[in-house]
């Protein structure tokens, strides 16, 4: 019976790990002007490895994640 609830703690905490990289990689791209569903997607099949991708992912100027790069460097993102 012990086996089978260590294997349920395991399998519990993997399934956190792959919500949050979902939920993760859905707000960067979000953030980053590509919107929710691409994010989400790339999250579920790829889990924690879509959070660097989408770190990695270049932003649209028009997005909130541009327009706060543009205010850092002092240009207008328009």
């Amino acid at each position: 019976m012990t086996i089978v609830a260590v294997i349920g703690a395991n399998a519990l905490l993997l399934l956190y790990t792959w919500l949050a990289g979902a939920i993760i990689a859905s707000w960067l791209s979000n953030k980053k002007g590509y919107g929710e569903k691409a994010g989400l997607a790339t999250g579920l099949l790829l889990s924690l490895i879509a959070v660097p991708i989408w770190l990695l992912m270049p932003s649209k100027p028009a997005s909130d994640w541009g327009r706060r790069k543009a205010a850092r460097k002092g240009t207008p993102a328009d």
